[in-house]
């Protein structure tokens, strides 16, 4: 068996120094010392570190490869927004190489350190569901390596971003809710600390203060970002005596988990209970009965941050804020009037 490659980021966390340190004294660059460059190369030898001979040739040629790292890639939303990515690039003369991290921090820093060492010129990132920690990024930031956001973002003073209106389509969406004859509605989030969760959650929570109804923080859920997880929320409140009688859900997958949910307990929608769902995948118009949907212009995501990055590449180094805005598609499953 071959022995495992030995990255960059395990030779720094040896001599407790940064990526960018390592990386700029195995290129004998003048802005590290001597003593840690001699220290550098000596832990290399000794682990018997290679720089990949391919990506080496690649960064002698100055390619032109562009990395972007999703946290569930097999979902509508992230292809869609890679496919706008790849549009963009190839437009441009780049190719794309893409990682999933599963919604796991470690993958994550795993995918940007593979893409360090492959010497892309940039790298494109919506960040996993249980990343806190940031360091990752800021190595990045020291490396002078291009880097935009889209969707869940964080550090804004540094990178340059693509986000959607996610407050003000949760705020016309619970709107519709209560305007249509809901009186009780959950939302079904994603953890607090992503920024994405907490633009569709004040949306939510402005309507409901605008229409002067309570605010219930039981029926506020924010949990895992997974199918099982948020069908059995659905169903915990959905059996309560005072269940809600209509759902907002963050994304697709709660979405669907929380329809599931809804017609699993026998219940009527949009009677018993009005459902409306963060979700662009075209399936939302053909379930019974057809879901009420806010949808992402995911695939102009895409192409916006790709423009982004590139622009960052060629020297533009202002942070930007890009906002593309949401799709309110009003089907079946919201209305208690019809």
């Amino acid at each position: 068996m071959a022995a495992r490659r030995t990255s960059l980021k395990e030779m720094a966390e040896q001599l407790g120094v940064s990526i960018a340190t390592v990386s700029r004294a195995l290129r004998n660059s003048h802005e590290v010392g001597e003593e840690m460059r001699t220290r550098v190369q000596e832990l290399a030898k000794k682990l018997n570190y290679r720089p990949n001979p391919f990506a080496q040739s690649l960064r002698q040629q100055k390619p032109k490869v562009i990395g972007v790292v999703v946290p569930n890639l097999v979902t509508h939303y992230y292809a869609a927004v890679l496919d706008g990515i790849e549009d963009f690039a190839t437009k441009a003369g780049y190719a794309v190489v893409a990682a999933n991290s599963h919604e796991d921090h470690i993958r994550e820093e795993k995918a940007i350190d593979n893409f360090v060492s492959m010497y892309v010129e940039g790298i494109i990132a919506c960040l996993a569901q249980d990343t806190v920690d940031y360091s990752h990024f800021t190595e990045i930031n020291k490396m002078g390596i291009p880097l935009v956001f889209f969707a869940r973002t964080c550090l804004p003073d540094i990178f340059s971003s693509v986000v959607s209106n996610g407050d003000e389509a949760a705020l016309q969406a619970t709107r519709h809710l209560i305007d249509t004859g809901s009186k009780r509605i959950a939302f079904i989030g994603g953890p607090t600390h992503l920024d994405m969760v907490k633009r569709r959650k004040h949306g939510y929570l402005e309507a409901l203060r605008e229409r002067n109804i309570t605010i219930d923080r039981s029926i506020v859920i924010n949990g895992n970002i997974d199918y099982e997880s948020a069908r059995n929320e659905t169903l915990k409140l959905l059996k309560r005596e005072d269940r809600p009688d209509a759902i907002l859900a963050f994304n697709d997958i709660i979405t669907y988990a929380a329809f599931d949910a809804i017609k699993t307990l026998g219940l009527h929608i949009p009677k018993d209970v009005a459902i409306i769902g963060f979700t662009e995948a075209e399936s939302s118009a053909f379930v019974t009965p057809k879901l009420s949907a806010i949808m992402d212009q995911a695939h102009l995501t895409g192409e916006k941050a790709c423009d982004l990055l590139l622009r960052n590449i060629r020297g533009d180094k202002k942070i930007y804020k890009e906002i593309v805005p949401m799709i309110l598609k009003i089907r079946e499953s919201s209305n208690k009037q019809e």
